[in-house]
């Protein structure tokens, strides 16, 4: 239950609590020394963070039309499959919390909510004493772009008289690696396309398990391995000769998609994303791939 997720939070962070200071400064030495991937580059741990936010502040203006270029539209298909697959339509659920991980423009939280169907209001409660009191649906999305952000903040902004039905939704900037909510506070979590631009994915994963419900659903859709040779070889060409040229022509800066067609190249299998997710406590991991292999939705279930 609910109940029980967040009493055993409540020892955990008592225990983190103790230890906070000590914890932080190691990790701040530990990243000051250690090295990580930044496309074929190796760079300072320290300093990933940093150059990934420097890359989507760049393209941010340009994001949503860059996508329907690279991916010539199929990135769109992409994104409704994974919605999809959350089954909000048949939760029947009146008070679902849903977090959009790495979503700064909001072109999957947007889909989400247009599912979810509801004006942002709760269920009305029966008013009894020990009743604990309904939330209200919620969509929130994080980003930890302020960019990314202000370009989804406009969107819904806008949007929001065409779709007065959709409900609340909040634009919260923030790490993956360290979500600023309680355990056990969202029923769904999704993340498209940004889960390889972390640094510690494992920390991501693990984040990810906390702050879900027991039954929650974590959903990945990220750029994958694509399962035909020949494809393979073809799509390789197209990504390193032709994306970063598109990159430099509509959105005038060509580092940051060589960048990007970079870290796709370096990326996880689905086998090897998969093993990540169970060992950072999901359960019923499986993968979907979509277009050959080029993209995969990931999914699995927090059981407890």
């Amino acid at each position: 239950s609910v109940f029980s997720c967040r009493l055993a939070a409540a020892f955990r962070s008592r225990r983190r609590l103790c230890s906070a200071s000590s914890s932080s400064e190691d990790a701040s030495r530990r990243a000051a020394t250690r090295a990580t991937e930044f496309g074929f580059r190796t760079v300072p741990e320290q300093d990933k963070e940093r150059l990934v936010g420097n890359v989507f502040h760049s393209v941010a203006s340009k994001y949503d039309i860059m996508n329907d270029l690279m991916s010539v539209g199929l990135h769109r298909l992409w994104k409704n499959t994974m919605v999809e697959m959350i089954g909000l339509r048949g939760m029947g659920r009146s008070d679902l919390q849903v977090l959009d991980v790495a979503g700064g423009t909001g072109d999957v939280a947007f889909r989400i909510a247009d599912q979810m169907g509801s004006p942002g209001q709760a269920p009305v409660s029966s008013g009894t004493e020990d009743e604990i009191q309904p939330e209200a649906p919620r969509v929130v999305v994080v980003d930890i772009n302020k960019s990314m952000l202000e370009t989804g903040r406009k969107r819904f902004a806008t949007d929001q008289r065409v779709h007065p039905s959709r409900p609340h939704m909040d634009w919260v900037h923030a790490s993956a690696e360290q979500l600023p909510f309680d355990d056990c506070s969202f029923d769904v979590y999704t993340v498209a396309f940004g889960i390889r631009n972390v640094t510690h994915i494992e920390d991501a994963l693990s984040e990810a398990h906390r702050v879900l419900r027991p039954g929650g659903r974590f959903l990945c859709l990220e750029f994958s391995h694509v399962t035909h040779p020949a494809l393979a070889k073809l799509y390789e060409q197209y990504s390193f000769q032709v994306i970063p040229r598109v990159g430099g022509l509509v959105a005038g800066d060509r580092a940051s998609y060589q960048y990007l067609v970079e870290s796709i190249q370096k990326f996880h299998t689905q086998d090897e994303l998969a093993r990540l997710m169970r060992q950072a406590g999901f359960r019923f991991v499986s993968h979907t791939n979509l277009t050959a292999g080029i993209v995969a939705v990931h999914s699995g279930m927090k059981l407890s």
